[in-house]
């Protein structure tokens, strides 16, 4: 028999901090008591065992699934995530893993932390930690590899076919939010800015203040890959290039409480200094705070590809038992009154995919020296590159990682002593292309998915032999054209690929070395600082 649940107080939590107050105090009540009967009925009389967690988790989730994707639920352990992420220090084997059903892969080994002592590579696949098997364990397995400072832990793993052992010992590590600055050029101040926590603007104002003191008197701040972070942070960095008092972002919300002003409060470090910024498609959040407000404030020229386009402001909730809810309150704007969110949530096509504003429906805006920007989501630089570019196919590419499996094989069958020489060669890309093939990498076109949706409904209505050969014809078609469109992204594709491979060999620290003498948004960067007449006629 079954015995009789208790509800849970996070269902009642959970409504009432979305809701609040804004709602019919009469209907709040009404469908939290349908939801508290229907769950207690479910759990008792359902016909097969059902676990009262699982049950409330997706039922959490699936209200939480049309709204935006920032508007989420997180158990304590997530909660004790993030306030790990923001405060840049944490506990661990030093690397950087992602989870693919029941493996644990190594993606980035920290040079000189644990993992990286242990003989770890990009690319090793964990199968089991200590005596428990990845594959066997129902959490989640990463947890596995945390421990207090000073705890060992086995590892067996996978390595090109070969399983290997090692045994590491955790330690304190520290993320750094600069992992890279240097001078180059004799005059021009290169710092790389990885993300926004706590200790953001510190290493940031340290960087800059050691380049000027090394002859700096130009500067690139390189936000390409910046997921964001934390808002005060952003207002901080930018704070460092510009005057006290000056407005950076508006946020702006149905709900009054929620509409406020960020201006910058403390003393610059440099109000004159030439600056460039670099961004691209991975470039979100407090990266658009920082680039959209230096733009608008014609302050720096800002160069690369538009910017991903997150523009929605979350706060973390309270909730029963350690748990939070994090929840879309409001939208970022830029100083000149752009929005910077890309995809609008509360809109959705026949699909119900969230829409994006067309070109045609861009608004324009001037910036404080009277300079026509314009929204549409994200920040568009003032110079736009196409290797700063993630396309669909380039993204498709990532996300089925192609680029990090034919790294990964690239490494173990080249041997490399020192980036200076390395170029990634037409000949190299040709076997990227053979590699994909070899391992049947498909990449799905929103065209390929309509036509497909396309021919079962042509098969409820018994249609679909009479067009298959048409159909047949169609898909060949789309797939000559899906490779030369592979073809045509070649430059973004092998930027790419030439960052993941050097990381395998010389760490970032090498990486970074080699685009400042060969990256193109780098080089294109110098271009402008060096010539002032270019720098000006951008901003003016």
């Amino acid at each position: 028999m079954k015995k009789k649940l208790l509800i849970p107080l996070i269902a009642v939590g959970l409504f009432f901090t979305t809701v609040g107050f804004k709602g019919d105090f009469f209907e709040i009540a009404k469908q939290i008591e349908i939801f508290t009967t229907l769950y207690k009925e479910l759990n008792m009389n359902y016909v097969d065992e059902v676990t009262p967690a699982n049950l409330m988790d997706k039922a959490i989730k699936g209200m939480l699934m049309d709204l935006d994707p920032y508007t989420m639920y997180w158990n304590e352990q997530q909660v004790e995530d993030a306030r790990i992420n923001n405060s840049g220090v944490y506990t661990g084997i030093g690397a950087t893993a992602k989870t693919k059903s029941d493996r644990i892969i190594i993606t980035e080994p920290f040079q000189n932390y644990p993992a990286d002592k242990a003989g770890l590579k990009a690319g090793d696949e964990i199968i089991k930690i200590g005596l428990i098997r990845v594959s066997d364990f129902e959490e989640e397995a990463g947890e596995l590899l945390k421990g207090a400072p000073g705890s060992q832990v086995e590892l067996t793993y996978l390595r090109q076919g070969e399983t290997k052992t090692t045994t590491l010992t955790r330690e304190a590590i520290d993320v750094r939010a600069v992992p890279f600055y240097k001078l180059i050029n004799n005059d021009i101040g290169y710092i790389v800015l990885t993300k926004f926590n706590r200790k953001t603007t510190k290493e940031t104002k340290a960087a800059l203040t050691a380049l000027k003191a090394e002859g700096a008197k130009k500067i690139i701040l390189d936000l390409r890959g910046n997921p964001g972070g934390l808002l005060n942070e952003a207002i901080s960095v930018v704070n460092l290039f510009v005057p006290q008092g000056e407005v950076i972002t508006t946020t702006k919300s149905v709900i009054k409480k929620y509409n406020k002003t960020y201006k910058t409060t403390l003393e610059p470090i440099d109000t004159e200094i030439p600056l460039v910024v670099l961004v691209n498609g991975r470039s979100a959040s407090a990266s658009e705070i920082v680039s959209g407000g230096l733009q608008d404030l014609d302050r720096a020229v800002i160069v690369g590809a538009r910017s991903f386009g997150k523009g929605l402001v979350q706060r973390p909730k309270n909730l029963t038992y350690g748990t939070q809810l994090k929840v879309t309150i409001s939208r970022y704007y830029t100083p000149s009154g752009r929005c910077i969110q890309a995809l609008d949530y509360w809109n959705r096509d026949e699909n119900g995919d969230p829409v994006r504003k067309k070109t045609t429906e861009f608004s324009s805006f001037k910036t404080k020296g009277g300079r026509t920007v314009y929204d549409g989501g994200g920040i568009l630089p003032d110079v736009e590159l196409e290797t700063a570019v993630f396309s669909p196919i380039t993204t498709a590419l990532l996300k089925d990682d192609a680029i990090f499996d034919y790294s990964t094989e690239y490494h173990y069958a080249n041997e490399m002593k020192d980036w200076k020489g390395f170029r990634f060669s037409d000949t190299d890309f040709q076997n990227f292309i053979r590699y994909l093939k070899t391992n049947n990498f498909e990449y799905k076109t929103e065209t390929e998915k309509e036509f497909a949706q396309a021919l079962r409904h042509a098969e409820n209505d018994d249609l679909n032999k009479s067009i298959a050969s048409s159909y047949n014809d169609l898909m060949a078609a789309i797939d000559v054209a899906k490779e030369k469109a592979l073809l045509s992204k070649k430059a973004e594709i092998m930027s790419l690929l030439s960052d993941e491979i050097l990381k395998r060999y010389f760490y970032r620290d090498g990486l970074y070395n080699y685009q400042v003498e060969n990256n193109p948004e780098i080089l294109e960067a110098v271009s402008i600082l060096n010539n002032e007449k270019r720098y000006n006629k951008i901003l003016k």
